[in-house]
């Protein structure tokens, strides 16, 4: 397909889309980084290898799974031209979304709480680099609600409807998106040591 063809809402469509893209594979590459270095750190004498994660994490996890469902939902219902019920499905995934980042803070209590500490003296590499990975994935969340938000937003001021989802759609693209990269580092936290 020619890029240089369409509409001039269609190459608008398809510029945006590209950007997102070229973000998520940015953000990729920067996980990627963090995740190789904590690798390559497991080696280290003082690296813990008999860590459990806390379990407000497999909370979070199975929340955040659970927001791309309402998300999928939400997204459906435009479709099919349900506006109250789109934006019950908005609101519930933007209410899970912030349990998740609670979950996360949960998290880091529990870590806390048995004795690691992330800087500093009593500080452990291995959970500074968790807690570097949760909170850098953590900040994310928070863009993608500010995204959930502006979503939100412009569903009430009826900018959206079954042929005009351009928004709608980059926002649960980045959300899915960062749905996916939770699973993927709670996974590899878990499994790794």
């Amino acid at each position: 397909m020619d890029l240089t063809q369409g509409t001039q809402e269609e190459k608008h469509a398809r510029a945006k889309k590209m950007m997102l893209w070229f973000g998520i594979i940015s953000l990729i590459m920067s996980f990627m980084g963090w995740t190789s270095a904590f690798i390559v750190s497991s080696s280290r004498p003082d690296w813990l290898k008999d860590f459990q994660l806390p379990n407000a994490f497999i909370i979070s996890t199975v929340v955040i799974v659970l927001s791309s469902v309402s998300f999928i939902l939400a997204k459906n219902a435009l479709k099919n031209n349900k506006r109250k019920t789109t934006m019950l499905w908005l609101f519930v995934t933007l209410a899970l979304g912030v349990v998740f980042i609670f979950n996360q803070f949960s998290g880091f209590q529990e870590i806390i709480d048995l004795g690691y500490n992330f800087t500093g003296p009593t500080s452990n590499v291995t959970m500074s680099y968790i807690f570097l990975i949760a909170f850098v994935h953590i900040v994310h969340v928070i863009a993608g609600l500010i995204c959930l938000l502006v979503v939100i937003y412009n569903h009430y001021k009826q900018k959206y409807n079954p042929t005009k989802m351009l928004g709608f759609e980059l926002a649960a693209t980045f959300w899915h998106f960062i749905d996916i990269l939770w699973v993927y580092l709670f996974l590899f936290l878990y499994f790794i040591r």
